[in-house]
């Protein structure tokens, strides 16, 4: 009898400790699709030209949803809202997505915190490729989008598949020590390669660093079509691949103890996170931080479950790269990979700081 008495208490409180870490992803969740509703209107509504929020309002549910509304706004603030900004702010938020759940899923095939998008030298072949375009003297537009964005997907994607087949990807942890030892080296060279690019490049040469500072001033609907199916497919990819994912973090030769083909379901992840990366750098050029501190601060309030931490490193950080372009473009048209560096390199020192990053994930 005292024995059930003293251990109900405690089995009381596990369970009600259990709830509450279930419902903390849920409220996360819910708190961020009301603050990503709440930072679309609001950058859609800020700018040079300011649009009162009523009136921003009205044109988005009358153009989006058919909302019956009375024509009170001017044919300019209906031309700024639907043609101008709603496309950029929308733009952010896709490589937001992006760039978030490809952090949060080379963070969990490496196993290490400090992994990002970039980490397979899909920055630097993005990089080379926009300045290759920027180089040729031939320009075209193919699918709604540049030659710039054309080169800068290609290129992402090539650096990856030759990493890729460099590191010949097998079974356990020294293979993906391989890989990110190859996205290093890989990285390295193809960053010479643009040097020299550079160097030869002229007067594009300011192009050049637009590109790898990374803006959504040229943001329009056509390059949002083409880009956002891209970064869909992948971001369905890897939430669908949440479980293997949790798997793998046990360690490779424990997932394929439980059944778990990890080859394969690394190679996918490797895929859909490289297919969203490089459709991201395409439309936006290179973007720092955003897939480096989202998924990690997300996983330090919920936990490295990654059936938690994808969906909300999703939210968090289209609300993340949202801001930080109304941010860039308020006083007039900054790059919004300066903005992300100012305002994630302190916070990820702190993080460094505080929780000295060696936990395990």
């Amino acid at each position: 009898m005292s024995t059930h008495a003293a251990t109900a208490p405690a089995s009381t409180i596990r369970h009600g400790l259990l709830d509450h870490a279930r419902r903390r992803p849920v409220a996360l969740g819910l708190i961020g699709l009301g603050l990503l509703a709440a930072t679309l209107v609001v950058g859609v509504a800020l700018g040079t030209v300011s649009v009162p929020l009523g009136d921003t309002v009205a044109i988005l549910g009358h153009r989006l949803l058919g909302w019956p509304a009375t024509v009170t706004w001017s044919d300019s603030a209906d031309t700024i809202i639907f043609e101008l900004r709603l496309p950029r702010v929308l733009t952010a938020m896709a490589v937001g997505v992006a760039l978030s759940l490809a952090g949060a899923t080379y963070q969990g095939l490496l196993r290490n915190p400090l992994a990002d998008p970039y980490v397979l030298g899909t920055a630097s072949g993005a990089a080379l490729g926009a300045a290759i375009a920027l180089i040729i003297p031939v320009q075209f537009v193919l699918l709604g989008l540049g030659l710039l964005q054309l080169f800068a997907f290609v290129g992402a994607i090539a650096a990856v598949v030759v990493v890729y087949r460099l590191a010949r990807l097998g079974s356990g942890n020294r293979s993906m020590t391989t890989i990110l030892l190859t996205g290093y080296a890989v990285g390295s060279l193809l960053a010479a390669a643009l040097t020299m690019t550079m160097y030869l490049s002229g007067n594009n040469l300011r192009q050049i660093f637009n590109y790898m500072l990374g803006s959504f001033s040229n943001s329009s609907w056509p390059e949002l079509v083409v880009a956002l199916p891209l970064i869909t497919v992948g971001s369905a990819i890897i939430l669908s691949r949440a479980r293997s994912l949790n798997a793998m973090l046990l360690g490779e030769e424990t997932a394929s103890h439980f059944g778990l083909d990890v080859r394969r379901e690394r190679l996918v992840l490797l895929f859909a996170a490289t297919l969203i990366t490089a459709a991201a750098v395409a439309v936006s050029g290179l973007i720092g931080f955003v897939g480096l501190v989202i998924p990690h601060l997300v996983r330090l309030v919920v936990g490295p479950n990654a059936r938690a931490l994808l969906p909300l490193s999703a939210i968090y950080g289209a609300i993340f790269l949202a801001l930080a372009d109304l941010i860039a473009r308020i006083p007039g048209e900054l790059p919004v990979g300066v903005i992300t560096a100012i305002i994630g390199a302190p916070f990820f020192l702190y993080l460094l700081r505080r929780y000295h990053v060696g936990y395990e994930l």
